[in-house]
């Protein structure tokens, strides 16, 4: 099987997500990276396409330039990863999208919600792909709860429940020179959420992809503890889905002792299940009224929307990177399926696309509308 030619924007030295995006696709082998626009600054893509072992002729100084000589090539890229700060996503994609690479792009979808709508309608001129890395969905249990919700094992939900908690703001660390705070804490690079935007989303994306929810109205109380920050660093969300279901989202990157503190609980009329980030290989079910039970990956009561996802044996650890890899992997069948003449729409099945980008996008605005509001209700 040919591999995918994939090219990627931002990602450059002392760059976090850029190295996950690498390793995730380069797990299933689906890709090869040979070409970049890895930063902003000319000298230092250059160097970090060097250590990366890039062709010189294919680092490139800029996206755009990038974008032009790569769709000229026979060899040029079939597929660009998108993983710079917010709001570099729209520009980027839009050069992609133009001239029918497909775009695999970091969350959330953009710094505005204009810059969104932009996005949005650069997706639907395209006969290319967009996929949102919502990694989370990738997980191989978050698939089998969402399987379960889906077959009734827990009824009809009533409660959702989702926290997401860090700790690495705690202390003002974008006046320390750690590069990862600077752009998430600047309005003009991040967008108008900061905690909200950078894990809230993914805790609001998680509890609609396992639920099947769409949300309707919330009312956000959003806190900036950081002296002198411009944006959340701590959210209390309270929400109300269409259907009826009620739901709680509380997000930090201020909460001392926490690392990475994804978990979500889902509560329905017959049971209930739970599920950690940090413990992932698990998933908690309990049916009313009976001993809950303990569902391991790849274990006994594991079905196939988790397996068919899973690399190991159960008891040997599997999480963040497999995951982000899953995505990855999920992407390249999806184009392949439509380099095979399927349509967009049935080839990218569960993937996050579009349509979870503005869902991200419109959960950001409203809970900016309401903590203006002093916490006022809000539709999403």
């Amino acid at each position: 099987m040919t591999r995918i030619r994939l090219g990627m924007v931002g990602g450059g030295a002392d760059a976090f997500i850029g190295g996950v995006h690498r390793i995730a696709s380069r797990i299933d082998g689906h890709y090869d990276l040979v070409a970049g626009a890895l930063s902003s600054t000319p000298e230092k893509a250059r160097e970090s396409a060097a250590a990366l072992g890039l062709d010189p002729e294919r680092s490139y100084d800029s996206f755009d330039a990038m974008a032009e000589a790569e769709a000229a090539r026979p060899d040029g890229i079939e597929a660009v990863s998108i993983v710079t700060p917010n709001h570099v996503h729209y520009r980027a994609a839009q050069a992609f999208l133009s001239r029918g690479i497909h775009v695999i792009c970091d969350k959330p979808l953009t710094a505005t919600f204009d810059d969104a709508e932009a996005m949005e309608r650069a997706v639907r001129d395209s006969d290319a792909l967009f996929v949102l890395t919502h990694n989370y969905t990738g997980y191989p249990m978050v698939r089998q709860a969402r399987a379960m919700v889906e077959d009734g094992q827990i009824g009809t939900i009533r409660v959702v429940q989702v926290e997401y908690p860090q700790d690495w703001m705690t202390s003002s660390v974008e006046n320390e020179g750690v590069k990862q705070a600077e752009w998430r804490t600047d309005p003009e690079r991040a967008g108008a959420g900061g905690a909200i935007g950078d894990i809230g989303t993914h805790a609001y994306n998680l509890a609609g992809f396992v639920t099947g929810l769409t949300g309707a109205e919330l009312a956000a109380d959003l806190s900036s503890f950081g002296a002198g920050r411009k944006l959340d660093d701590n959210a209390h969300i309270l929400l109300r889905y269409e259907g009826g279901a009620r739901g709680m989202l509380w997000c930090s990157q201020v909460a001392p002792g926490c690392e990475n503190g994804l978990r979500l609980r889902v509560y329905g009329d017959r049971g209930g299940l739970e599920w950690a980030q940090e413990d992932p290989n698990y998933l908690w079910f309990t049916p009313h009224g009976e001993p809950t039970r303990r569902i391991t990956r790849n274990g006994a009561g594991a079905t196939d929307p988790s397996t068919s996802v899973s690399r190991i044996p159960p008891g040997h650890p599997e999480g963040y990177l497999e995951g982000f890899a899953n995505i990855y992997t999920e992407a390249a069948a999806a184009i392949r399926a439509v380099q095979d003449g399927q349509s967009r729409e049935a080839a990218m099945g569960k993937l996050p696309g579009i349509a979870a980008g503005m869902e991200g996008m419109a959960f950001i605005r409203a809970c900016v509308t309401s903590a203006r509001d002093n916490a006022a209700w809000v539709a999403i």
